[in-house]
């Protein structure tokens, strides 16, 4: 089964990552979630991502915000494949956390996510792991039509209401 680890640089920021946790459980991934900042704690999150390929996980998911320096270093203690989740904090809108968490270093690599968008880190950690793991592959395949469908059905609709009763609509 796979298993990825989620870290979270601050307890405030949990509430962030409910689409994250929402898609891993729908995709039937085994998940577990630590609150660990690189900034506070930084010899427990060194421990703790050093051991956790021995534990079983196969991607990491590190969200942060502000300098957000979490993902980078978690990249720095492991061959793990990590993906980071700028988060908003602050008075930049989260683009303090997205250019520290994108601009790593030659040979610290990170994968990097839109702001607040932690459903997008889930959807790579699946298309990551479904190299290994074929029911990833089929849920992927499955949301992917899902979504096809769905902007589709939005096509239709636009062009049989009208932008404007469309928006109406929308807003309700």
């Amino acid at each position: 089964m796979p298993k990825i680890l989620l870290i979270i640089g601050s307890a405030s920021d949990v509430s962030k990552l409910k689409d994250c946790f929402e898609f891993l459980e729908k995709a039937k991934i085994e998940f577990e979630v630590s609150i660990l900042s690189a900034h506070r704690v930084p010899d427990e999150l060194a421990l703790f991502v050093k051991s956790a390929e021995k534990k079983g996980f196969e991607a990491i998911i590190a969200a942060a915000g502000l300098a957000a320096h979490l993902p980078g270093v978690c990249a720095s203690y492991t061959n793990l494949p990590v993906i980071g989740l700028p988060l908003t904090s602050g008075v930049s809108g989260g683009m303090d956390a997205l250019l520290s968490i994108v601009q790593m270093p030659p040979g610290v690599v990170v994968a990097t996510v839109g702001i607040n968008n932690s459903k997008n880190a889930a959807i790579l950690a699946c298309k990551i792991l479904a190299v290994k793991y074929p029911h990833l592959r089929r849920l992927l395949k499955k949301f992917s039509a899902e979504n096809s469908k769905s902007i589709l059905e939005k096509n239709l609709e636009i062009k049989r209401k009208g932008w404007k009763d469309f928006l109406k609509d929308e807003k309700k």
